[in-house]
């Protein structure tokens, strides 16, 4: 079962499936990202995503924290996570947009972790998964579709081979 392209056609499933069968999915993927990015503490993702934002977002509300999070563990419903809190504090209402992304993605090469990064600064703009939304990813990332659809594979390959990367120094 492959869950994590069970929306895509048969065909690609086909070769899928064909690539996991010959054991070959972790190959295809290291041909293609060779290098895991650098954020691997919660500054540098902090220093990454708001590089990413004060790009794409300057006048969007700040973004008070971000970090790897160990307790998202469900790949399938979500890799990161975009929070809104709203308090008065005062007489003023104060925004906290917060992220965090799931620790699984803190060995990955950098075109995933931008990936999931343009997913949550997304919604800092548009809340529901629609077609504004994806958008939006698509301005932010002009290859996102291709890196969602990688990051899918990294997934699936992540649980036929029950290893935590298949992109690490190991694999070499």
């Amino acid at each position: 079962m492959l869950k994590y392209i069970n929306g895509y056609n048969e065909t690609i499933k086909i070769q899928v499936q064909h690539l996991i069968d010959s054991g070959k999915l972790g190959e295809h993927l290291l041909a293609k990202y060779p290098d895991n990015h650098s954020y691997a503490t919660d500054k540098s993702l902090y220093d990454y995503v708001i590089e990413l934002k004060n790009t794409h977002f300057r006048h969007s509300p700040p973004i008070t924290k971000v970090h790897y999070d160990t307790k998202i563990r469900d790949l399938h419903c979500a890799l990161g996570t975009h929070t809104f809190v709203s308090r008065v504090q005062g007489g003023k209402l104060k925004a906290k947009n917060e992220i965090r992304i799931s620790h699984l993605f803190k060995k990955v090469p950098e075109p995933f972790l931008r990936m999931i990064v343009t997913h949550e600064l997304a919604h800092l703009k548009e809340k529901e998964h629609n077609k504004a939304f994806y958008s939006l990813c698509a301005h932010i990332e002009p290859q996102y579709h291709q890196l969602e659809f990688d990051v899918r594979l990294y997934l699936t390959h992540h649980e036929y081979s029950k290893k935590l990367s298949p992109l690490t120094e190991d694999s070499h």
